[in-house]
């Protein structure tokens, strides 16, 4: 079996540069979002050979969809080597007034399918002594989010499993590692409705390449987290330093102050 980096979300925005920087490596790469179109395109621009890329067109809100996943890398001789777990999405607005499913469905893509696919994958990296994990956080995981409550603690999640999973596969020849960025120039904030949110508007917006390959970069250097920009560092800094009251009321505060900063 040949080793293989799978990407999760890989129809836009952070996914296409982690699914650039693999195949920069000569890396056998496995794409899997929603969107079959973009996926090709996506696919065809990093791999015009075809010898490359696996294209998985999947939604992973779906109960089976790690199944799916592995049957596919078993039909084609792949294992996962690295496993890149970037799709997320959120919503805006008071989770009383937002739909409940949609809000599930935050819920079935940024924390049971990434689980699902960890634990799928990490056996055979701990058995093979050789492997990685790349969790897409963000600095909202280190605070309460009023207004994105579900994604917020979403992000939360995935900062605490990281770093409990790497404890865990510590001396293995494994490592989980967390990125945690903070606004990033991708459709994520329009799709979510928060683009014109005050809180999104006092960090700067960082490029989705020098996030994607600070990442890619922490993971290969096998560090635990990742927090690209300045700024991001600061305003994580502050959270932690913050009496929870606090920063619980000043989320709350910018997160309602949508025009202010627009």
């Amino acid at each position: 079996m040949q080793p293989a980096v799978v990407v999760t979300g890989a129809s836009s925005g952070l996914g296409v540069e982690f699914a650039k920087l693999a195949a920069a490596e000569g890396a056998r790469v496995v794409l899997i979002a929603r969107s079959r179109p973009e996926l090709d395109a996506l696919a065809a621009s990093i791999d015009p050979s075809g010898r490359l890329t696996v294209v998985l067109s999947l939604d992973l809100s779906s109960p089976d969809a790690g199944e799916v996943i592995v049957r596919e890398l078993e039909a084609l001789d792949l294992y996962c080597h690295i496993l890149i777990n970037n799709a997320g999405f959120g919503l805006f607005g008071d989770a009383v007034e937002l739909d409940r499913q949609q809000q599930l469905g935050i819920i079935d893509v940024n924390v049971r399918a990434a689980t699902d696919l960890m634990l799928r994958f990490l056996p055979g990296m701990v058995a093979r002594r050789s492997g990685a994990v790349l969790n897409v956080g963000s600095v909202a995981g280190f605070a309460p989010g009023p207004r994105m409550a579900v994604y917020f603690a979403s992000k939360a999640y995935l900062i605490s499993i990281s770093q409990g999973l790497r404890q865990e596969v510590r001396g293995a020849g494994v490592t989980v590692t967390c990125l945690c960025p903070g606004p990033v120039r991708t459709p994520f904030l329009a799709r979510a409705g928060a683009d014109r949110v005050a809180l999104f508007k006092l960090l700067p917006k960082l490029d989705a390449a020098d996030v994607a390959r600070a990442g890619w970069n922490a993971m290969r250097a096998g560090h635990a987290l990742c927090v690209p920009g300045i700024s991001n560092k600061v305003s994580i800094a502050l959270t932690r330093m913050m009496p929870r009251s606090l920063v619980l009321a000043l989320v709350g505060y910018l997160q309602r102050a949508r025009r202010r900063l627009a």
